[in-house]
């Protein structure tokens, strides 16, 4: 007993240790990720300042600057011009999805074209990595010269997502990896102390709980641990009922899970092995649960 119990507390420290060293896995990964997620943002927003630079150059202006990009909101920019401007709406979208298909986790995204001084939509279009999603309208007209702020709004389906997933599959991997071995290293339900050792004779049988035996006519049959525990509980009580749901909560309550099928077909078992003595048999006691008869 005291070896189990000392090897159920090494397969328990081995648990702990796997979970924490699972969880640093996980957690350096994250870490991970999070300087990739800074690199792709930095880099998205070299590009958005390209994309400011070529409207300047399309609109005849090479030498004033784009200034700083500004971020208004999560997964959302503004870029912003020294001087005013003015662009044509097919050369805005064309510029922005030539530049941004180089960007990672920018393959949807909203452009709203607004006026400096009261921020409404002068042109605003939709891309989508289904070209069929697209919407862009007012093709090939050129916009007048203005004080213009560029308004771009990424999908929040890349950089976000992805962490996110790695975070979900890291904890979900750690609860299978516990369910697993808390249910490996569950002990089995021992028989109890005062009767481990105890030989039951009914009939012609000869009933070793502790070698988990039985001798019938001079023949030695062999037991498993469950139907061990099983007969253990007929032989305490020969020729009383012992309720079907007692049965099933003393031999399958520490293993988690009870199936109704399973105390029928280890019932089965027993029988057959009982078989030897004719005067030795289990029955059903209708609506109540199992007798282990024994004839005189």
């Amino acid at each position: 007993m005291h070896l189990s119990q000392n090897l159920l507390s090494g397969k328990r420290k081995y648990l702990f240790a796997l979970i924490l060293l699972s969880f640093i896995f996980v957690i350096c990964a994250a870490f991970s990720m999070t300087d990739s997620d800074d690199f792709d943002i930095a880099r998205r927003e070299v590009l958005l300042r390209r994309i400011g630079h070529e409207i300047l150059l399309q609109s005849g202006d090479s030498t004033s600057r784009v200034l700083p990009i500004k971020k208004i909101a999560e997964n959302e920019y503004q870029i912003r011009f020294e001087n005013e401007l003015t662009f044509q709406t097919d050369s805005l979208v064309n510029t922005t999805q030539r530049l941004l298909a180089k960007a990672p986790f920018a393959r949807d995204y909203v452009v709203n074209v607004l006026n400096c001084g009261n921020s409404s939509v002068a042109y605003g279009y939709a891309i989508s990595k289904n070209k069929k999603d697209d919407i862009v309208a007012c093709k090939g007209r050129r916009q007048p010269v203005a004080c213009y702020m560029i308004n771009i709004k990424f999908k929040p389906n890349g950089i976000t997502t992805v962490r996110n997933k790695y975070f979900l599959s890291g904890l979900s991997f750690l609860a299978f990896v516990g369910f697993v071995f808390l249910r490996s290293v569950k002990p089995r339900r021992a028989l109890p102390k005062d009767e481990d050792n105890k030989i039951f004779t009914f009939g012609s049988v000869l009933f070793d709980a502790q070698k988990r035996q039985l001798l019938i006519n001079k023949k030695t049959i062999d037991l498993t641990g469950t139907e061990t525990r099983l007969l253990l509980i007929f032989a305490l009580a020969p020729n009383e009922t012992i309720e079907r749901s007692r049965l099933q909560k003393e031999i399958w309550e520490d293993e988690g899970v009870i199936v109704g099928r399973s105390l029928d077909m280890f019932i089965s078992k027993l029988r057959k092995k009982l078989d030897l003595d004719p005067n030795i048999n289990i029955v059903v006691i209708r609506n109540k649960g199992y007798k282990l008869e024994v004839s005189s």
